[in-house]
């Protein structure tokens, strides 16, 4: 795996999932826990969308491919770790909006590939 690769995937993907953390931190003495998903989730699709079409310059279907997966899996666990194991939520933390979240950090990356497809011709 090349060095800008490693960058654009573990970089990029934890520092996402970095952001949506710090919102939800920031939020949850405003918003009730079982909306707190949504209200971060606006915030977290504008900054995936701003790093795809500004920060990541790759054209390979690939490597959008395993951002995607990569992003995920950093999703996933970092999720898992740092929310579920770490404030075992009363009410569960697997809700629609998670779900929602896992298949766009997925989608996200294929959807720009294909838009910087289009633009370019």
């Amino acid at each position: 795996m090349n060095k800008q690769l490693m960058k654009d995937a573990l970089g990029w993907g934890s520092f996402l999932w970095l952001i949506g953390y710090a919102l939800g931190i920031g939020f949850f003495a405003f918003v009730p826990p079982a909306l707190l998903g949504w209200a971060i989730m606006p915030f977290g699709v504008l900054a995936t969308v701003w790093v795809l079409l500004k920060r990541i310059k790759s054209r390979e279907f690939g490597y959008y491919l395993l951002l995607a997966t990569t992003w995920t899996v950093l999703a996933v666990a970092f999720d898992y770790f740092f929310l579920v194991k770490l404030f075992n939520p009363a009410d569960g933390y697997y809700k629609l909006d998670v779900y929602l979240y896992y298949v766009l950090t997925f989608a996200l990356p294929l959807a720009a590939w294909q838009y910087k497809k289009m633009k370019r011709g």
